[in-house]
């Protein structure tokens, strides 16, 4: 099949390198020309562990493209899909559709013979019909069927999400774009891949809702982190012990100092505010937000606690900045409001992260930055770890407690054990462990 991929980012580069790699003939457009000239150089725009090489790869074999032009890419497609970026509109929270629908218009110029448009960005309810709407609009001949195809990808995971999923969701009620879209997700299975046809609102709203409820698990567990620390309790046993239960599931219960990135926090609001917008309360969700957003912020807090209530002048070593490990992704991570936090307290501030300090450097440019994590412990009075890379997971604690002036540790991923801590005689703070 021809793929026309719109958009050369998270989803729209992992996406396309993936349907390459299943033997499809992909093009990516991006109006980014640096972005797509740095493409052509082998040069990845994200940090996504093996997607260099699959890029690579698929280019070698002649299945993946860039280009800066849809016009030929589109013409020629079978199917396009729609995959760039809706970030929150800024003031109320909802997604900002502009480049969903700048795109609409620009493929239904482009559109030769029958074509299926599908959205991949995440996109609130009934942005399908508007899409279908401005291609018609643009192009009144046009023949096509405008499909909703939501992506379910993790980063740091996401080509084996994309290879092995859960399920494919695919909305649409034209049987020649469920043949269109069956094919191209063939190669999954040699017999029936995961595929789930829905209508396309109904696809629309399994995204929104299935981010909304993850969000809700790592946002209930956090809150009984809290009990626990108050009662004497152990979060991660409390956490097992729920999650054995096949009607509850391990995922997503673990306690941290509140989720962020690109899904979750923008998702959660725009579905706020789609419910607003059809007069339909969500409190659970609303609750959700409020809780997460104080989280994150309480984080200094907890930190200031562990040195007595009084940072001033004191020095804070941070290990990991991007918002979970093997991503360089900046976006609503917890280190923001914990570190600017810490500032507004009067600390200095160290930080490493293995991958993230580029991105970093721009949310949080009045930081030292240092080589590593013992670099970064060197001379601090507490020492926080946010992310839990693997990098962190097996410190050598006796160099990193002579290279602290305080062998205080504030550890926000409960990587380590309070027992070993002791052994070692830090001052050991953990989430959830009373």
């Amino acid at each position: 099949m021809r793929i026309a991929m719109i958009g050369t980012g998270y989803v729209g580069l992992v996406s396309g390198a993936c349907f390459a790699d299943f033997g499809h003939d992909v093009t990516c457009v991006d109006k980014d020309a640096d972005k797509i000239a740095a493409l052509h150089r082998g040069q990845i725009p994200i940090y996504e562990p093996g997607l260099d090489e699959l890029v690579a790869a698929n280019v070698r074999a002649g299945r993946l493209g860039f280009t800066t032009d849809l016009t030929v890419p589109v013409g020629e497609a079978d199917a396009v899909f729609i995959a760039v970026g809706t970030p929150s509109r800024r003031g109320d929270g909802h997604a900002d559709l502009s480049y969903v629908y700048a795109a609409a218009r620009e493929i239904g110029a482009a559109l030769k013979g029958f074509t299926v448009v599908v959205t991949k960005s995440t996109v609130p309810v009934g942005t399908g019909d508007e899409v279908e709407r401005l291609i018609r609009e643009t192009n009144p001949d046009a023949d096509t069927a405008v499909a909703s195809n939501p992506e379910f990808l993790r980063e740091g995971a996401a080509i084996r999400d994309f290879k092995f999923p859960d399920r494919i969701v695919i909305g649409t009620s034209d049987e020649r774009a469920r043949k269109v879209l069956g094919e191209i997700y063939r190669p999954l299975s040699l017999n029936q891949g995961p595929l789930m046809y829905t209508a396309r609102r109904t696809a629309e709203l399994i995204k929104y809702a299935a981010n909304a409820f993850l969000a809700t698990k790592i946002t209930f567990i956090n809150e009984m982190a809290d009990l626990a620390e108050k009662v004497g309790a152990d979060v991660q046993d409390v956490a097992r012990g729920i999650g054995m239960d096949n009607r509850i599931g391990s995922k997503f219960l673990h306690a941290g100092p509140g989720f962020g990135g690109s899904c979750f926090p923008k998702d959660t609001r725009a579905i706020v505010q789609t419910a607003h917008d059809h007069d339909v309360p969500l409190r659970i969700i609303e609750a959700v937000l409020a809780v997460n957003d104080n989280r994150k912020r309480a984080m200094s807090r907890k930190v200031s606690h562990a040195l007595g209530g009084n940072i001033r002048g004191k020095t804070v070593a941070v290990l990991g900045l991007t918002f979970k490990p093997d991503t360089d992704d900046m976006r609503d991570a917890p280190s923001i409001p914990l570190i600017t936090g810490l500032i507004d307290m009067g600390a200095v501030v160290r930080a490493f992260d293995p991958v993230g300090m580029t991105q970093a450097k721009t949310e949080l440019p009045d930081i030292t930055y240092c080589d590593d994590a013992y670099d970064c412990a060197q001379g601090a009075d507490v020492l926080v770890i946010v992310t839990e890379w693997v990098q962190f997971r097996a410190l050598d604690l006796a160099r990193l407690k002579g290279a602290m002036k305080q062998p205080v540790i504030v550890d926000l991923r409960n990587v380590y054990r309070p027992e070993q801590m002791a052994e070692y005689g830090f001052n050991y703070h953990s989430v959830g462990r009373g």
